[in-house]
């Protein structure tokens, strides 16, 4: 090829795709929003190297445990990308304690020793000790779920749970991002009536799910709005909700109580400017949403979960900067002096102990 033929092609092949990006249609409807501009990471969230000291458990040998949770034996189990239900002993040994077919987000056992379980796809499910698969719930006032992510369980058998999205699958997690309309539902399950009750609508992807010591308010996340929710079930305000805490420094995705007045709140990852900045402009956003994904902005490797009291007061974090020994906590459970740390790409468990 000559220099002028490879000076027209430079030129006319970026037109030519530029052109065919515009005209294709688009699989979202993205609506402009102006992002807080982030707080800088210092103070209490000053960057430190305090993750790195975690144990790595099932290193290499478990894929994606978006969320773990440990059992009265001290196991530990994790779901996986494959729709598997992963289970440590105390051993070391990992076996499959049950296979979901779906996508095991949120899990938590109840007072039986139930697995409750979230699967993005097959909704809310209850997973006895030897395996067996009971599906509880998979819509609520006509509308099905569509992304069955995160739950807490109270003390009198109530879970409180969430559909991140009504419209996008776990799939399609990325175009609720760039729609930046609110999908998201709180929602409640008795386990001994079977009723199910819609808490919250109209949430920016309804993640994260954690009850207060007391038990008299539950908070839940909005990823894409950098934001904690309150939503009080007890006493003069119940049925009300607020913001309980703004302007995160990332992307919160779980959070879970250890009952004696902190939460742990993992972020996905830290804010990401290249977004941020498109958020406000729609026709950007629908172009994007036409791209392969491989070539949308990129998370950050980070490892970052935060301490927070029942004030919304942020009192520790912990980090991880390079991402090389954990990213992407998607996150955190404290059990007996330990907070074990998933996440939803990574192949591996931390195990952080707690001074």
């Amino acid at each position: 090829m000559d220099l002028k033929k490879l000076i027209i092609s430079i030129i006319i092949i970026p037109i030519v795709l530029f052109i065919i990006v515009v005209w294709l249609p688009a699989p979202i409807a993205p609506v402009a929003y102006s992002p807080p501009q982030p707080q800088a990471l210092k103070g209490v969230l000053a960057a430190n190297k305090l993750l790195h000291k975690a144990e790595l458990l099932a290193l290499g040998q478990i894929n994606g445990p978006e969320e773990v949770a440990v059992d009265s034996q001290g196991r530990v189990y994790g779901g996986t990308q494959d729709g598997k239900i992963m289970v440590l002993t105390t051993d070391g040994k990992l076996d499959v304690f049950a296979d979901t077919q779906g996508r095991p987000l949120g899990m938590q056992f109840d007072q039986n020793e139930n697995l409750i379980v979230c699967d993005a796809d097959k909704g809310l499910l209850s997973i006895n000790l030897q395996g067996k698969i009971t599906v509880l719930a998979t819509s609520a006032n006509g509308t099905p779920f569509k992304f069955t992510d995160a739950l807490d369980i109270s003390s009198d058998g109530i879970i409180y749970f969430t559909d991140a999205s009504a419209k996008y699958g776990h799939k399609e997690y990325l175009y609720d991002l760039l729609e930046s309309k609110p999908h998201g539902r709180l929602l409640s399950y008795n386990l001994s009536t079977g009723e199910i009750k819609l808490l919250l609508s109209d949430l920016y992807f309804a993640n994260g799910v954690a009850l207060s010591q007391q038990q008299d308010f539950v908070l839940v996340n909005e990823t894409y709005r950098y934001r904690i929710v309150k939503y009080w079930l007890k006493g003069p305000q119940a049925g009300t909700h607020e913001i309980f805490i703004d302007n995160l420094p990332g992307f919160p995705d779980n959070i879970s109580s250890n009952g004696k007045g902190t939460f742990w709140l993992a972020l996905f990852t830290v804010r990401n400017d290249v977004l941020d900045s498109l958020h406000p402009y729609p026709f950007l956003k629908t172009q994007m949403s036409k791209l392969p994904k491989s070539m949308w902005p990129k998370p950050q490797p980070y490892g970052l979960v935060l301490a927070l009291n029942e004030q919304g007061d942020i009192t520790q974090s912990l980090h991880e900067p390079s991402g090389q020994h954990l990213k992407e906590i998607t996150s955190a459970k404290e059990h007996d002096g330990y907070l074990y740390l998933g996440s939803l790409h990574n192949d591996r468990i931390g195990k952080y102990k707690l001074p």
